[in-house]
């Protein structure tokens, strides 16, 4: 697949997901988590999927699929273990043109989910040709260098830069970022001295 990355907000996302499986309830939780409003329609929902549905409050409907199901969803999630269904609401998605994701068959679909490590606000998504498995494990390699250090020093930075922006010192940002933000950044912050270089500025 040659994907284009992108971080959507999740509060702009209507989701359908059909499916009461694993997989359903994992993207599903993702969806919900990211803010987005999820619908579920699943002919034999899990009990992990129904208390999703119960902590959450999301709509969980309880009966095979059905084309009106797309409805306004912006993005459609195949999860289902029959693949007949699954092919079904990958068609039909398709025709709607939306952006469908199918469990079974990566190559139906036009947008894959990543595996994803948050700190803050640093979000780092990996994606390894459809092997989660993989994916999931440079994600945690990942994750255990990049921690809430980062948090830290990238929420300092963004309040930094806001607050330079909006009085109009757009030139003290830039030669901020190019001093702190350099080839050097990732050792400073590692190091605990990045908080000593960015007071320098405030």
């Amino acid at each position: 697949m040659s994907g284009v990355p992108i971080l959507v907000e999740g509060a702009a996302l209507r989701v359908l997901v059909v499916g009461g499986g694993a997989v359903a309830v994992r993207k599903a939780a993702a969806f919900v988590a990211a803010g987005a409003s999820v619908r579920i329609v699943a002919l034999e929902p899990s009990p992990a999927m129904r208390e999703l549905a119960r902590a959450t409050g999301v709509a969980l409907v309880e009966r095979a699929y059905e084309r009106g199901d797309i409805g306004d969803a912006l993005l459609v999630i195949a999860a289902t273990n029959d693949r007949t269904t699954n092919a079904a609401v990958a068609g039909d998605a398709r025709a709607a043109a939306r952006l469908v994701n199918v469990a079974d068959a990566p190559d139906e679909g036009s947008f894959a989910t990543m595996a994803t490590h948050r700190a803050g606000a640093l979000v780092v998504g990996v994606t390894a040709g459809g092997v989660p498995g993989a994916a999931a494990r440079v994600r945690d390699a990942i994750a255990r260098r990049f921690d809430e250090r980062y948090a830290g020093a990238l929420s300092a930075l963004a309040t930094l830069r806001r607050s330079l922006l909006d009085r109009g010192a757009t030139a003290e940002w830039r030669a901020l970022a190019a001093d702190v933000i350099d080839d050097e950044f990732i050792d400073t912050d590692e190091s605990g001295t990045l908080d000593a270089r960015v007071s320098a500025w405030r």
